[in-house]
Formats: structure tokens, sequence, C-alpha cells
């Protein structure tokens, strides 16, 4: 956005920084950091894990040579096309994740490396396929040492959140204000007696929060010394153990409205719902986008479409069931849809420090789509958000570098009548020359089709 802050460099990881440049990402890393991350990146690990897509591809910069007097390296790779952050994840993204990391951690081991670092933002997503972006968090491992020291952080970042969210009912949107995760004794004033002895919260919570008021670790402890062997077992053992842990935390499908909104929508009929598909695809086919936004996406239905025509598509909703069924479906078949937890009327503020380090929803998507599609929205912008319609034509501009669809919702609408609950007379004013005159101050009509049941779908064209 014009005025805006730019990103700031990376600042935490002693290892080095990070800066983005146009659709490139940049990493500075120190000298005595320069030797591990290269012996990583030579590797053929490194190479598998890219060619899989399980990791970002990163080259070397040629201005490395400026910096070779310093012994500082510049690293550089593709810019991940939309970046989301752990607060805005579905559950089964947070497991994906997780397995990512304690995959890459299990497969390091053998290489003589380790993670230094086990957080969710170490990884960003292409479609639902998790891929890890941080080189700077590997590094070489001591062979004799069978502790793996970011266990606690993994814990902390991935499991606890996970077990909030399951026994508890704590929204996985919490750990916006939680980048360090949670502590045990977070969770243990909230947890019934059952639960508290039941695995895998007695293994999680409840025994170390209890052994953490009796007795503080040791800097002795934390360097164990053993065999190269046995320290690689024991190793591998307790990933094993969190996998096992991860594993009964994941989460089962939650039913909502909207995740069976598809299936039980009365106020379409079939020749409604092929009608607007069809227009849907006529659309597409026009305006041939290869990233496609989905705002209030429900279980991807037309985020589906739009993969079929060749589109990638990040679709953001409110509804933690109906995004999560779209996860599932996208996943199982491999599609280019990233389902995010997301609102357009209160997204993600930016947040970190001087709030620059983690960038605000609607800036990550400013100028990043070339089609937008907004179908069956708008009511709920106009009556539970209170958003007058010129600020949506205006929002829809920003976010689409050419094309959009919209679905236009007339007051008569019996859905419009169940937001407005009576409250008739404040809503009297929309009509459909109103929105006409909104979005004609940002976009072109193209094409239009009025549905049989008074709702009418709009192809627009940013002027």
């Amino acid at each position: 956005m014009a005025g805006s802050p730019a990103p700031i460099e990376t600042f935490r990881d002693p290892a080095g920084s990070l800066w983005i440049e146009g659709d490139l990402v940049k990493r500075r890393v120190k000298p005595e950091m320069a030797k591990a991350a290269l012996r990583f990146l030579r590797s053929p690990l490194a190479q598998e894990w890219v060619v899989a897509g399980r990791l970002i591809p990163t080259t070397e910069s040629p201005s490395s040579e400026s910096s070779s007097e310093s012994g500082e390296i510049l690293l550089e790779h593709p810019r991940v096309f939309f970046p989301s952050y752990p607060w805005e994840w579905t559950p089964d993204a947070w497991v994906a994740a997780a397995e990512l990391t304690l995959d890459l951690c299990d497969a390091l081991l053998g290489e003589g490396l380790i993670l230094k670092d086990a957080t969710p933002l170490n990884v960003l997503f292409d479609g639902t396929r998790p891929v890890f972006v941080d080189v700077l968090s590997i590094d070489e491992r001591d062979p004799e040492s069978p502790l793996w020291l970011a266990y606690a952080q993994f814990v902390r970042t991935f499991l606890l959140p996970l077990a909030a969210f399951r026994y508890l009912g704590w929204p996985l949107a919490a750990t916006l204000q939680e980048r360090d995760g949670y502590e045990p004794g977070d969770l243990y004033p909230h947890l019934s007696r059952t639960q508290r002895w039941r695995e895998p919260l007695r293994s999680l919570v409840t025994l170390p929060f209890l052994l953490e008021k009796q007795s503080k670790p040791t800097a002795a402890a934390t360097r164990l010394r053993q065999s190269p062997g046995v320290a690689t077992a024991v190793l591998r053992r307790n990933l094993h153990r969190l996998r096992m842990q991860l594993r009964k935390l994941k989460p089962a499908g939650r039913d909502s409205l909207w995740s069976s909104y598809p299936e039980s929508a009365d106020h379409y009929t079939d020749e409604d719902h092929k009608q607007k598909q069809a227009f849907a695809h006529e659309s597409l086919v026009r305006a041939q986008p290869r990233q496609v936004l989905d705002l209030g996406a429900n279980t991807g239905v037309y985020s589906r479409i739009a993969v079929s025509m060749g589109a990638s598509v990040v679709a953001w909703d409110t509804d933690l069931g109906a995004s999560e069924r779209n996860w599932k479906l996208a996943a199982e078949k491999r599609l280019p849809i990233q389902p995010l937890i997301a609102d357009p009327a209160r997204p993600t503020p930016a947040v970190g420090w001087r709030n620059r380090e983690w960038m605000g929803l609607l800036e990550r998507a400013q100028g990043r789509f070339d089609y937008v599609m907004m179908l069956g929205l708008i009511h709920h912008l106009l009556v539970t958000d209170q958003i007058p319609l010129g600020e949506i034509a205006a929002l829809l501009r920003d976010l689409t570098t050419r094309w959009a669809i919209l679905e236009w919702v007339p007051t008569t609408d019996p859905r419009f009548a169940e937001l407005v609950r009576g409250r008739d007379e404040l809503y009297r004013h929309l009509n459909e020359a109103g929105f006409v005159t909104a979005v004609e101050k940002h976009f072109s009509i193209a094409a239009q089709d009025r549905l049989k049941n008074g709702r009418c779908l709009f192809l627009l064209e940013a002027k």
C-alpha cells in the first residue's frame, strides 16, 4: 500500500537476516553459520527435498562475492506466492507443517545436521503442500549429544496449541498472541482431572508442569554425552514419540452450519446452481486467470471450478468446518488450493516488532490476484459487518489486478432477511442500481446473468 512501511529485515535469528526484493527473498548469512548452510544446500538430501516441493529452492547469490571479505554469504530463493501464518491455518495445515518439520529433522540426522529450532513459522504453504523455508534453522549436530534442543519448542508451538484446540476448544488463531507457543502451565488449570492423566495430555502437560515445579534443568543436563550411534538412536526415538503424540492430537473433522452449505442451500434450485456454475465457468474461460482469490470460499465448490480452468486459488473463509472440508478435498486430490481462515472484513493485522515482521492479510493480497470471486458474500458484509457498498467495491478493486466475479443478493432474498432480523428499514436503501453505481466507479460490467431466485451474477473488469 502506498505510504505503508516496507517490511524490515528479520533480526531475531543470530545466524543472519532476511528481506524481500520483488519476487525474490534474500538471506544474509553470518560467517559462523555459512558453512553449515552451504553444506546442507549442496547435499543430495536438499536437492531431493527441493524436487519433492518440500524445501524452498535456494541458491547462492552472485552478490555473495561482494561479501566474501567479511565471510558472509547471500542466499536467495523465490518468494512463495501467498505467505500465510499459523494463526490463519486450518487444523490439518498445522498437522501437515508439524509432520514436515519432524520429517526434515529425522532426515538431517543422517547428514550430521539437525534443526536448531522448530516452529510453524519456518513453514509456508503451496496449496496444501507445506514447504520448509528457513534454511538457517539447519545447523551442525554434535554427534555425541542425544538431545534435540528444539524439542521443547516443537511441543510449545505445535503440539500444545493443537492440544488446546482439541481438548479445550481454544482457537488456533489465538496463537497470534503466542509467538513462542504455550507452556504446559497455560493448559493445566483448564483441564479436568481425568484429562490431565490421559495420554497425550499426561506426557505433554501434566508431568512437565509438575516436574517444572519441583526442579529446573541444569546446564549439565544439556551436556549429556553418549556414543554417536546411541545418541542418534535416542534422537530418532524421541522424534518417533513426538510423531505418535501428533497423531493423537490430530483433530477430528468438525461439522458446522456452513460446512454442509452446498447441500443445504435451499434458496437455490438445482437449476440455479447449474446456471451459477455455468456463468462462473464461462467467466473463467473469458478471463483465463492464473491466480484466483476466492472470498467466502466455503467448501471450495467455485475454487475447484477455477482450478479446473488452470488457475491456482487462495480460498478465504471464516468458518472452520467449511475451510477444513475444503482443505481435505484439495489435499486428497492434490489441487492447487490454499484454504485459510481469513475474513476480509476483519483481516489479520500486521504483527511483530513495530508491526512489520509479519504483514497484514490485505497487504499480502494487494495486487497479487488477477481474478477475485465474491459469491454469496456481499449480504454478509453489508449487514453483519455494516460495510457500505462503495467500500466493498473499493476493496474488490484493491484485491484484483483485472477481473472479479460478484453475486448481488437483493434485500428480498430469504438469506438477506435472516441477517436483517426485522431491521428492514435500515437496509431499504440497498438496491441493485446502487450496487451498479458503486462498482462502476472501479469496474466495467463485462457480463451479467440473473438467477431465477432473484440473485444476479456480474463479471467485472477493472478500469
